[in-house]
């Protein structure tokens, strides 16, 4: 009876010392200088719990279960900490990190569709994270626009002064060939290119990925220039509340709110985006720089969690936007004797996504994934409307299994386009699109410092046949901080009638695709990139990308005009090259940062007599950016150079500068900004004009240059659940 007893006691004190947890903080500083780590991740594997660091370099955790728990502390920049600590002895930890390894040794890549970390991929990946992320936030809170125009070799191309649609080109291509992605989905193409990247707010997107030439492989159809993946940001135990309020001189005004939150089983995020522009003309020549704009957005999701393996999420994207731009006169107060011009833009879209990924195994997982994406535009000038509703749908499975020394992922999917033109119009341009994929990729460590990765992708479109699409990279790594890639691979394009040149006119007199005469446009690209990381005097940071690439496109689509006053799609006889090199350099000097960049884009068409440059296609290209960071202050001073180009009628452009300055206060509440854009004022009509007459038939010249001048905006970022500042 006594044994009994005794057990019993043992039992039952045994059961209150497991169930005590405590309430944790943990301290994370910079080895070196002793200075707080804003920002990095600390995590507790066995509990899938994780937090980060506030401004004090403190992350603080509630409910710890008391005893042994191994610990991950990671930050960008610095070698990551795996530890054990003991809870309930002690409630108050601290650790220093030292710098070294590859600065995205630990971020770990969507698009490439492995779960390596940037350091173990062959393929060669550009990362902006979160913190970047903010600084452009507040410079542009409206689109993602200032996220890539301030990229190395990524041009943002506006195509119309009066709806400022704009395309995106990587290393001087269309942007029909760049494949923009949200969560590894091609939402945004065809019909809405040109609006695509208007109509997307970057306050819940946690990170992008920029892959540089052909990436059919990976992403099938349209991935000839590169892709761009913005990954979304995803619920945590920690409710996240952000409220984004910004003003501009220039009459613009926007609100962004994002809330998320997760517990056990369920999980869910709240986005909703409101922008209001009034007609905006710096200029006073009577037509806009600025199209008066109304703009929503809403993006909620759903999370499940049936098991700690699956995972199930379901979301939807809305968008409602109204832009009209031109007569000043005519937007204001009506039509009115020579007052006649305006292009109006009016655009819904729906998408939904759906995602179920589970871990089968240690080693194994499953994905499947479907979207359903909708949009309806009506583009209207005096005379003339373009109407039509797009319904692209793509649905994917993979499967992935990694050994000690190799990565496989095997996949199908589906991608449908069906554009449906308004019954009304004199042009039927309808077209439906079919295309059934299947790829494979396999990643192998040769050894500890090279690492093959190869692919092949087969594509069939019920119109323009099969596509073998192959691929192979190649990295050399060492401990020295060196590393190189070189990769290259195939890309094909299926024709559509949505070109830039195409949109420059409005679509009016484009003749429909002719698929019986049209060959899809084909690629290939080779890319070679070196690398190195060091630390100079023992207090500057230095590293230095030095990119080379090529990109050919054969059978290309150019818009002809005919003998009866009509536009027609042709194959282009020979090949667009486009060849160069991008040059990154970094300085890290205790709070302060400095980004150099250097791009070479020589874009020929060898298709006309003497192989001219691409029009619009600058061929130097160069940036500066410095930034202060502290915990209260955070500055930004940006310099951009564009060089010479040249219009379509062969005549040479002026190159300028541009500059811009952020300034941000970090408060409890969350934080205070303003920011100068453009300060200088550096716009087109200082060097040509934008409108040429007649008043009530205007022309448009082409754009090479920013329009709407300087910005100056002023915004505050509350955060309800969020900051501290040490005061």
């Amino acid at each position: 009876m006594k044994n009994i007893f005794l057990n019993t006691l043992f039992l039952f004190v045994s059961i209150i010392t497991f169930a005590q947890t405590s309430d944790i903080s943990i301290s994370v500083k910079d080895a070196e200088t002793n200075e707080p780590l804003l920002g990095a991740t600390v995590y507790f594997e066995e509990l899938e719990k994780g937090a980060v660091t506030d401004f004090d370099g403190i992350a603080t955790f509630t409910e710890i279960p008391n005893g042994n728990h191994i610990i991950k502390i990671s930050y960008i920049g610095f070698k990551t900490i795996e530890t054990t600590i003991d809870v309930g002895t002690q409630k108050e930890f601290a650790f220093k990190l030292e710098s070294g390894g590859n600065e995205l040794d630990e971020v770990v890549i969507q698009s490439s569709r492995s779960t390596r970390t940037v350091r173990k991929i062959p393929t060669r990946i550009e990362f902006i994270g979160a913190e970047e992320l903010g600084e452009k936030a507040v410079m542009n809170p409206t689109n993602i626009s200032m996220v890539l125009r301030e990229s190395t070799g990524i041009q943002m191309q506006q195509t119309s002064l009066s709806s400022a649609n704009t395309n995106i080109r990587i290393q001087g291509l269309d942007g029909r060939y760049t494949q923009l992605l949200r969560d590894g989905f091609p939402l945004y193409g065809g019909f809405s290119s040109g609006l695509s990247i208007l109509q997307i707010p970057p306050l819940d997107l946690k990170q992008f990925e920029i892959i540089k030439g052909s990436s059919s492989t990976l992403y099938g159809g349209g991935a000839i220039g590169g892709l761009i993946n913005m990954v979304s940001k995803a619920p945590d135990e920690e409710p996240t509340l952000d409220i984004m309020l910004t003003q501009t001189q220039a009459l613009g005004s926007t609100a962004n709110v994002f809330y998320s939150k997760r517990n056990e089983k369920f999980g869910v995020s709240l986005y909703g985006s409101g922008h209001y522009q009034k007609v905006y003309d710096p200029e006073d020549d009577g037509f806009s720089n600025l199209p008066q704009t109304t703009s929503i957005s809403f993006n909620p999701k759903l999370f499940y969690y049936p098991s700690e393996k699956t995972t199930f999420w379901f979301g939807l994207n809305g968008t409602y936007d109204d832009r009209i731009g031109g007569d000043i006169t005519k937007i204001e107060s009506g039509e009115n004797g020579i007052h006649q011009y305006t292009e109006e833009n009016l655009s819904k879209r729906l998408s939904s996504q759906a995602v179920y990924e589970t871990q089968l195994d240690s080693v194994s997982s499953l994905n499947i994934k479907n979207s359903i994406s909708f949009f309806d535009r009506k583009l209207t000038i005096p005379d003339f409307a373009f109407d039509g509703k797009q319904i692209n749908t793509f649905t994917e499975m993979n499967y992935q299994k990694s050994a000690n020394k190799t990565d496989w992922i095997f996949g199908a999917n589906l991608y449908t386009s069906d554009f449906d033109e308004n019954d009304n119009a004199t042009l039927q341009r309808d077209q439906t699109d079919i295309t059934f994929g299947a790829f494979v990729n396999n990643i192998y460590d040769i050894s500890d410092n090279w690492i093959l990765e190869t692919g092949l992708r087969a594509d069939y479109n019920t119109d323009f046949g099969f596509f073998p699409l192959p691929r192979v990279s190649l990295l050399y790594k060492n401990d020295s901080g060196f590393s190189s890639r070189i990769g290259g691979g195939l890309g094909y394009k299926i024709p559509d009638i949505f070109t830039e040149e195409a949109e420059f006119i409005n679509f009016e007199n484009v003749l429909g695709i002719d698929k019986s005469s049209l060959e899809a446009e084909r690629s290939y690209g080779v890319n070679l990139d070196f690398n190195y990381q060091t630390r100079l005097f023992e207090t500057v940071g230095f590293s230095i990308n030095q990119l080379f690439y090529v990109t050919a496109i054969n059978d290309a689509l150019l818009l002809n005009s005919t003998d009866n006053g009509f536009f027609q799609f042709e194959n282009a006889t020979d090949e667009i090259l486009s060849k160069g090199a991008e040059t990154n350099i970094k300085f890290t000097y205790k709070d302060f940062r400095w980004f150099l960049n250097y791009a070479l884009i020589d874009t020929k068409l060898n298709y006309l007599a003497g192989n001219p440059q691409k029009p619009l296609t600058a061929k130097h290209n160069a940036g500066s950016v410095l930034m202060y960071e502290s915990e209260k202050w955070r500055i930004g001073y940006e310099t951009f150079y564009t060089g010479k180009q040249f219009l379509s009628n062969g005549t040479e452009t002026t190159d300028f500068v541009t500059m811009g300055l952020l300034l941000m206060r970090n408060f409890k509440f969350g934080s205070a900004f303003v920011n100068f854009e453009n300060f200088t004022d550096r716009r087109q009509s200082r060097f040509s004009p934008l409108v040429l007459p007649p008043h009530d038939n205007p022309e448009f010249p082409e754009i090479y240059a920013p329009t709407d001048g300087f910005i100056f905006s002023v915004g505050i970022i509350i955060k309800p659940f969020g900051n501290e500042d040490d005061d």
